[in-house]
């Protein structure tokens, strides 16, 4: 039940900041075990969901893979891609099926830890405490606009991505995309089929094919464990980490997003982005290695499927490769001017930085990122829920976050017991080190 603007108490067992995805799951996960606690939600539940995805957007992972604690998915299309206000109705549902002390509207602005280790809260309607507090904010706050942008000619309208709502809320005239990561070249395809004039500036960013012999890929790697592999399996996690996400689209019951068949109807492709002077944007010449990266990665996902298939005797039909639809020539254009090219607005699909300014506790390291293991800090009763790879590449999604808010609702529960046994935790004892209790 949401309690707009007010709190039962002053002080809590347990605070979560957030009412995503990740808040509701550790919600529900405490409630399980008789722990008493507070969500807070600086906007309504499921904020950036209703805010920051334009009316077209939908999943790219299959719904199926939408399995929140307790509430899996169980509608008719468990292999279709829930759109935005399908995905909204999902978290709302969830919410209702167990009821979270859910506080709507009251942001938290300073979070501090005192030195018998309470944790202060400010927030816009006045001050807690609690024993624990979990940050399920997620990381991605702050639109990562490029001060290039401030070089556009004035007159042309400039957004992020998080900013884009429709084809028809801009004006009139021929768009420039910035960034093919997933939000790019879904925003890009979306202009394109609405008939709109498109130029895509293209990273670096992988793509996967949406389907290979007869099945989904997501539910190959599923199948594969892919999904399941922790983050502390990886050589370099930070690196992990910082990976930009496959791009692919579940648009119309999903299929490849291919630049290059773009290409080859009409859109045009440009490398990276590295200037603006002028009027005139300038383009790295990396766009057919960049197109190369992409496609090679595709390939290699398929390459570890088929083996897959081998190493098990799966029946799975075979499928011819991929052969590209486009190539850049030699002289392909570095250069574009902006007005003879007819282009009124410019969006910048360059990602977001996290913004933990408000939080008065040393637990970042020197990019202003929390430091943790699955998600428990070096703070003794601080965590961090819903963060991409917390644990595996479903922390971040409704895939995985279930299996992080269950881990630390059982941290949670364990310094609960030991505070009533010891008193306030200044200190983070054995049993609260940063190993894993279970799976």
């Amino acid at each position: 039940m949401s309690q707009n603007q007010r709190f039962a108490d002053s002080h809590y067992p347990v605070v979560i900041i957030g009412g995503g995805q990740a808040g509701l799951s550790a919600s529900y996960c405490l409630r399980q075990r008789g722990i008493r606690h507070v969500v807070i939600e600086s906007h309504r539940l499921g904020h950036d969901w209703r805010s920051r995805r334009w009316e077209s957007f939908c999943l790219v992972t299959p719904n199926w893979q939408c399995d929140l604690p307790g509430f899996a998915y169980k509608g008719p299309d468990p292999d279709g891609f829930m759109v935005r206000d399908e995905i909204v109705a999902y978290l709302e549902r969830y919410a209702e099926s167990f009821d979270p002390p859910l506080v709507e509207g009251v942001r938290v602005t300073r979070l501090r830890r005192t030195d018998t280790g309470t944790f202060l809260l400010d927030t816009t309607v006045g001050g807690l405490t609690a024993e624990q507090v979990v940050v399920a904010t997620g990381a991605y706050h702050v639109p990562g606009t490029p001060r290039i942008a401030e070089r556009l000619p004035a007159g042309i309208t400039r957004l992020h991505s998080a900013d884009y709502r429709s084809p028809e809320a801009l004006p009139p005239g021929e768009v420039l995309v910035v960034g093919s990561g997933q939000s790019g070249a879904q925003i890009a395809e979306d202009l394109h089929l609405a008939g709109r004039g498109v130029h895509l500036a293209v990273g670096n960013a992988p793509r996967v094919a949406r389907f290979y012999r007869g099945r989904d890929c997501v539910a190959w790697l599923e199948d594969m464990g892919h999904y399941a592999k922790s983050i502390d399996e990886f050589a370099d996690p930070a690196q992990v980490r910082g990976r930009v996400n496959h791009y692919v689209t579940g648009r119309d019951g999903g299929r490849d997003i291919d630049l290059r068949a773009f290409a080859a109807d009409g859109m045009r492709l440009h490398g990276r982005l590295d200037d603006i002077r002028g009027g005139t944007a300038s383009f790295a010449d990396d766009l057919a290695s960049n197109l190369d990266h992409a496609d090679q990665v595709m390939e290699s996902i398929k390459d570890a499927i088929d083996a897959h298939i081998a190493a098990r005797g799966i029946d799975a039909p075979e499928e011819p490769r991929y052969v590209p639809a486009w190539e850049p020539g030699p002289e392909h254009p570095r250069e574009l001017d902006l007005a003879a090219a007819g282009i009124t607005s410019v969006i910048f699909a360059t990602g977001f930085r996290p913004d933990y300014t408000w939080i008065e506790v040393p637990v970042f390291d020197g990019r202003g990122y929390p430091t943790h293991w699955r998600g428990v800090t070096s703070a003794p009763g601080l965590y961090f829920l819903g963060l991409p790879w917390q644990y595996t590449w479903g922390s971040g999604r409704m895939e995985g976050v279930g299996r992080d808010a269950r881990y630390l609702a059982e941290r949670i529960d364990a310094a609960r017991r030991i505070t009533d046994v010891c008193g306030t935790l200044t200190g983070p004892p054995p049993s609260l080190s940063a190993e894993p209790l279970m799976s």
